[in-house]
């Protein structure tokens, strides 16, 4: 019940920053991010009206995703956290969207898996906004260029950007990072690259976030507690 009222709570906030930000709110895709989360959890929230679930950790994963299997709505599967080229052949096996791709050489190993499976996996490219060592990420001058390459993989379809802002007490602390990748994303569509996905935005700065131009908010503790 508590998972139902707080989406309820999340979807007016939805409503209300887009009301301000002169947005739509069909225009926001919320992942309901469920590390740490039951497989329970995860169904009660796909009941609620989540539509996308996204994961941190493949080991932890893959038991709930298959206790998920026969249900009527089947959740798009996101991987959101760190992801090492000896897990991509699991991970192009279980996700919709690898959110994490964070260098050239773990797109091209995900274009080779892909490929052994006749997949054409949804990837968005890691941005690192931030100059915190514990960030991933392609670092914003090093982007077009990999970009560039990528778009040749056969196997690999880039659908947008995604950032982690460095945590903070104060959630407009986050706005230069997300700005900055919105800045990024509109300059690569001057150049040709059609990515409509901007994934970013957690549980503290999610309204920021969509204010800046977010598509996509991953949403933990907002959901589940």
């Amino acid at each position: 019940m508590a998972i139902a009222q707080n989406l309820l709570k999340i979807k007016q906030g939805i409503i209300d920053v887009c009301a301000k930000a002169r947005r739509g709110q069909e225009e926001i895709t919320i992942v309901a991010v469920s590390k740490g989360r039951s497989a329970q959890e995860i169904k009660q929230a796909l009941a609620s009206g989540i539509t996308d679930i996204g994961e941190n950790r493949l080991q932890e994963a893959l038991p709930k995703f298959k206790e998920l299997l026969g249900l009527n709505l089947q959740p798009r599967t996101h991987m959101v956290g760190h992801l090492q080229t000896n897990k991509v052949k699991e991970a192009v096996q279980n996700f919709d969207l690898i959110q994490s791709v964070d260098s050239l050489h773990l797109a091209l190993e995900i274009d080779r898996q892909a490929a052994r499976i006749n997949k054409i996996q949804d990837i968005l490219v890691e941005v690192k906004t931030s100059d915190e060592i514990t960030k991933f990420g392609v670092k914003p001058p090093d982007l077009e260029s990999f970009i560039a390459e990528a778009v040749k993989l056969k196997n690999v379809s880039i659908k947008g950007l995604m950032t982690i802002a460095p945590l903070s007490n104060n959630p407009q602390d986050a706005r230069p990072y997300f700005r900055h990748l919105r800045e990024i994303l509109s300059g690569l569509g001057r150049k040709g690259y059609g990515l409509s996905i901007l994934s970013m935005g957690m549980t503290d700065d999610y309204k920021v976030a969509i204010e800046e131009g977010s598509t996509m908010i991953r949403l933990g503790r907002a959901v589940f507690e």
